[in-house]
């Protein structure tokens, strides 16, 4: 399951933070297909956010073929993102983290090692590349 994470002050709409949370969740193998998403009614909860907020962000998400709605069961995974990457057991994901905590502890903030990780990104993944 995904725990929805809404930040107020990023300028992001609510409702694309979810479509990019749930994204996140498929690419890393934290949703597979089949896996249910959390009711409108969870998400409100956990989130105080409005349920149309909940409600289009799944619409998009059914509309770009990632999950369907089944009536009176819920909202359902249909396919997942990504190369197979899984989750927390790659030792890619050890080394990121390593990097992380080096970051955080040479006294780089979340903002700089964003502007620093996409700067990396860019140079060995240019736009376009997939």
């Amino acid at each position: 399951m995904v725990d929805y994470r809404i930040d107020r002050r990023s300028g992001v709409a609510t409702y694309v933070q979810i479509v990019q949370q749930t994204k996140q969740a498929l690419r890393l193998g934290l949703l597979e297909p089949g896996d249910k998403l959390p009711t409108a009614r969870e998400v409100v909860e956990a989130t105080a956010i409005n349920p149309n907020t909940v409600l289009k962000a799944y619409r998009e998400l059914e509309r770009e073929g990632l999950v369907e709605a089944r009536r009176g069961l819920g909202t359902f995974v249909r396919r997942t993102l990504g190369a197979g990457v899984q989750a927390a057991d790659t030792p890619l994901r050890a080394e990121l983290d390593d990097w992380a905590k080096r970051a955080r502890a040479a006294g780089l903030g979340r903002e700089d090692v964003d502007a620093l990780f996409t700067a990396v990104l860019d140079e060995h993944f240019p736009k376009g590349d997939q």
